[in-house]
């Protein structure tokens, strides 16, 4: 099988390459599936760039989601020619991932591919697609209606912000779309964006614990200095969806908007998310993510792109989403 390895020398230095695999060196699981497509996540480009990021043993093949067809299980669970969708459980960093053409993984960590998807569909989806619907339904168990305002979304051009964008939009959300890329607002208003918020009336916190009440909801894919911002603007009572961490680890907040706005933080957590809670969104991307909207975001690529595109997402230079088609 082909797939893209990553290797690491004595120097520790590291290298990602396409290479033919002996499926025997595949890690022991209960099914074995034939992967049609992966997607690439800002994970992928730690894990398949220099120093290997997330990586603990070597060689090792990144991709932290996968769709295809079972070829062997033994779990009753799923029989050959099921398709099905991994994304999570830590599997493209300490378990060999989707970036091959065959998958082995225990059958825990698979969902059944949703009616009216295809795999292609479920990649350009992929892990960013879930954490943005698992925010989504996160704000709405939380009050979030649309009548209560506007939503922003940060970091709205790449994967997470993409998604969120189109699926709050498609529910008749006004949504505010941060980016720092004004080439972006075109493809953002596409979506089904409002209006955009240049990145810069964010990127740095103020004295002011709080601010003018101006959001009912946020799905933040950002973190640090910007979520600390957002959390003293928004309304009374309303939510912050915590997906990402591009702007960084630390949150210089105040604890302030807790108490006199009773705001909330959600912390959403794609890779341990329970089997339910994951069946539900996706059902829930079937229903409301406008599939005609989910194409617009799509670039496709090969394992042989993958080194490349992993060192632009760390850049922030990929903009909507990477579907790999692993047997190009």
């Amino acid at each position: 099988m082909r797939a893209l390895v990553v290797e690491k020398n004595e120097a520790g230095e590291t290298r990602a390459g396409v290479q033919e695999v002996s499926e025997d060196h595949l890690p022991p699981g209960d099914v074995t599936v034939a992967v049609d497509y992966s997607t690439l996540n800002y994970k992928d480009g730690l894990c398949t760039g220099s120093g290997g990021g997330l990586v603990k043993v070597w060689p090792h093949v990144p991709g932290v989601d996968f769709a295809g067809t079972v070829e062997k299980s033994g779990d009753a669970r799923y029989r050959p020619g099921d398709k099905v969708i991994l994304g999570g459980w830590r599997v493209g960093e300490i378990w060999w991932g989707g970036f091959a053409q065959k998958a082995c993984v225990r059958a825990d960590w698979l969902v059944p591919l949703p009616k009216g998807l295809t795999t292609r569909q479920a990649m350009a989806v992929g892990t960013a697609g879930l954490s943005a619907m698992l925010a989504v339904i996160a704000l709405e168990d939380h009050g979030l209606t649309p009548e209560k305002g506007e939503v922003l979304v940060t970091g709205a051009s790449g994967g997470v912000g993409s998604v969120a964008v189109a699926t709050l939009a498609r529910l008749g959300y006004q949504v505010a779309a941060v980016t720092g890329k004004p080439e972006s607002e075109g493809y953002l208003r596409d979506l089904g964006a409002a209006r955009t918020v240049p990145r810069a009336d964010l990127a740095e916190t103020v004295k002011r614990p709080l601010e003018s009440e101006t959001w009912a909801g946020c799905v933040d894919a950002v973190g640090g200095a910007m979520l600390a911002r957002v959390l003293g603007q928004l309304k009374y009572g309303a939510s912050a969806a915590a997906v990402g961490l591009a702007g960084g680890t630390a949150l210089p907040a105040s604890v302030i908007p807790f108490l006199l706005r009773g705001v909330n933080l959600l912390g959403i957590d794609s890779v341990l998310c329970p089997y339910a809670r994951r069946v539900r969104a996706w059902d829930r991307i079937v229903s409301d993510l406008p599939i005609e909207k989910l194409e617009a975001m799509v670039r496709p690529a090969t394992l042989a792109d993958l080194p490349a595109l992993g060192e632009a997402i760390l850049k922030g230079q990929v903009q909507g989403r990477i579907v790999v088609d692993v047997n190009a």
